[in-house]
């Protein structure tokens, strides 16, 4: 059933430009949008963008410029976009499970009462789960694990054997926390595997996630600091200790002992070298190979990473090598003719003692 402007700007709090009776259907993202839906614009760039678009209203910042279409303003466009989208389309209720009969759970596993464990999951010997934690299907708790209140724990996720786990942290599925790290010595020849004895600790509101993976410490723990979010598909080698409130995006990898500050981001597919350190509040731009410690506040790009100022002029100065390669080669000819031209030119004047 279709929704008035004016009930989608009483849900959002907002100032309406246009009929507030304008029936909404629906809504999309500003490329997608199609008839009657409701869109977003965050930037006065792309009212012409809006104006062109199939779509019937939009959600716009305060100082958007006004148009033809309906709009309704808002100091935070994505923040009411969610709400819009949560009218549209109501998150899913997942129902109360309780503990399961369908788990396996050890005899020994402390559980708080209001813990949910859903059919599939395995809870191993002297694992504590503090209250209002959900362990979903597929989920292996594996011997002397620790999990504080409220955190979530998806499908087919791994705690290896004395991992700690937070309070409110998400895992998602397939993450595996606390696998051996990849530390071998060589005997007779052979690579045998170093000792693993140690553990991952993840603090509190950490998100970790899907198919992402964190090594235990050899002897002692890796950790991941409170805040911190990492996308899908991170590698995050043993020893490593991660600051607070870090940004770590999909395909990174992290090289074993090294350690960041607060507040780091690193963009998709870095790399980071072992026994490294990343100071607080550095980014490291997509796809850059960081291989020495970064400053605080620093900014790395490219490969071998460097700082960005220095990293452009590189950059600029590669791109113009094929014409400088051209005017290179000009110049070897200009000077072949020029010394052709020598003898011939030596022959013209004889000196002045030839008899």
């Amino acid at each position: 059933m279709p929704t008035s402007l004016a009930e989608l700007a009483q849900i959002v709090s907002g100032q309406i430009h246009g009929i507030g009776t304008t029936p909404i259907d629906g809504f999309a993202t500003l490329d997608v949008a199609q008839a009657g839906e409701i869109t977003l614009v965050d930037n006065s760039d792309r009212a012409a963008a809006f104006e062109q678009s199939p779509a019937i209203a939009a959600i716009v910042p305060t100082d958007f410029p006004a148009g033809t279409k309906p709009t309704i303003a808002v100091t935070d466009v994505h923040a009411a976009f969610a709400q819009i989208v949560a009218h549209f389309r109501p998150p899913r209720n997942r129902p109360k499970c309780g503990i399961s009969p369908a788990a396996w759970i050890s005899k020994s596993a402390r559980l708080a009462g209001d813990v949910q464990i859903h059919p599939g999951a395995t809870i191993g010997d002297d694992v504590r789960i503090a209250s209002g934690t959900v362990i979903h299907s597929g989920a292996r708790i594996m011997a002397g694990c620790i999990i504080g209140s409220d955190t979530t724990i998806f499908p087919n996720v791994v705690l290896y054997e004395d991992t700690h786990v937070g309070n409110c942290v998400i895992l998602h599925a397939g993450a595996v926390i606390g696998a051996y790290g990849f530390g071998y010595r060589e005997d007779a020849g052979q690579h045998k595997l170093a000792s693993q004895l140690g553990n991952v600790v993840i603090e509190d509101d950490v998100e970790i996630g899907a198919c992402a993976t964190i090594d235990r410490g050899t002897y002692g723990a890796t950790t991941i600091g409170a805040g911190t979010k990492i996308d899908n598909l991170v590698q995050i080698a043993h020893n490593c200790r991660i600051g607070q409130h870090n940004l770590i995006c999909g395909q990174v990898g992290i090289a074993g002992s090294t350690t960041t500050g607060d507040r780091v981001v690193m963009a998709g597919q870095v790399g980071v070298r072992d026994h490294v350190h990343i100071g607080e509040g550095a980014v490291l731009c997509s796809m850059a190979g960081v291989p020495n410690s970064v400053a605080p506040g620093e900014i790395m790009l490219g490969q071998p990473a460097t700082p960005i100022r220095r990293q452009k002029v590189q950059m600029a100065a590669i791109a113009k090598l094929p014409e400088m390669r051209r005017e290179f080669r000009q110049l070897q000819q200009q000077l072949a003719k020029l010394q052709e031209q020598l003898p011939e030119a030596n022959n013209d004047h004889p000196s002045e003692h030839a008899a």
